[in-house]
């Protein structure tokens, strides 16, 4: 475990000095403070609260941007170091190729954790100085809006690790992880939206269509944080939500698998991979 800690605060120091790091924490604030006030100009028409309509605009801007932020923190995590040829001189100590692995996980999870409670954390404090009135129903929405962000980043920081022991090049890894950002953000939605109206009910439904949400973590988080009873009606996933049969229980730990599962796979491949 001392290994693993020792390699997560190597990366979580690279990461605070790394200006794309501070960069991409203040983009999160900015985009999150402009949703914020910009998003509550609906309120008053369709009856949410102000910090409800703040999930539902953080929860959509996480699905595009978390993921891309993830992939782009970790795609180079293996092969560019073993590139660089810093990889053979960090396993020359007493250290496992999964405690690397594991490490780094646990570096750039805190890394993104922090961007993320942060600029989340700055738009909720500015809803709050308005002086919005927020009920706990809201807070607690937020709050399960903030902790499964940082777990669909999670999932992606794991892709990435799998994606970067299994590339020889970081031109080739970098490419792979745009493509599985459009999939998983942008076709996997099209195609099953497409199937969903040419079906028109009669063979997706039931634990078909739950399984086609699971199989895509950024419909999971969505699920998760637009499918609830107060959320849905001011998200339009409420017709989704009511057709399956997914409680948040199984959509977090959906998350959770996505998370581990990758992460596995990637220290098995990495600890059978020839320098």
């Amino acid at each position: 475990m001392r290994n693993v800690v020792i390699v997560a605060g190597k990366e979580i120091q690279e990461g605070l000095r790394n200006r794309w790091v501070l960069a991409t924490t203040l983009l999160l604030a900015a985009l999150a403070l402009t949703l914020t006030f910009l998003g509550s100009a609906p309120i008053g028409q369709v009856g949410a609260g102000a910090l409800d309509v703040v999930v539902v605009s953080l929860s959509s801007l996480t699905i595009f941007l978390v993921p891309l932020i993830a992939l782009l923190l970790s795609h180079d995590a293996i092969v560019g170091e073993v590139e660089r040829g810093t990889m053979l001189l960090l396993l020359s100590y007493p250290i496992g190729r999964w405690q690397v692995i594991l490490g780094k996980f646990v570096g750039h999870v805190t890394i993104l954790s922090f961007a993320t409670l942060l600029g989340y954390g700055v738009a909720a404090l500015g809803l709050v100085a308005t002086g919005a009135v927020i009920d706990l129903a809201s807070w607690a929405a937020f709050i399960s809006m903030v902790l499964s962000s940082i777990l669909l980043g999670a999932v992606f920081i794991a892709l990435g690790y799998l994606i970067s022991v299994l590339a020889r090049e970081r031109s080739t890894a970098g490419g792979i992880a745009i493509g599985v950002w459009l999939f998983c953000v942008l076709i996997y939605d099209m195609a099953l939206l497409g199937l969903l109206v040419t079906d028109q009910g009669n063979l997706i439904v039931g634990k078909l269509l739950d399984g086609l949400l699971l199989a895509n973590p950024t419909d999971a988080y969505r699920l998760l944080n637009l499918g609830s009873e107060t959320i849905s009606t001011l998200s339009g996933m409420g017709g989704v939500s009511e057709n399956t049969g997914l409680g948040p229980a199984v959509l977090a730990g959906a998350l959770c698998a996505w998370a581990l599962v990758p992460l596995a796979i990637s220290a098995v491949v990495f600890s059978r991979r020839e320098l």
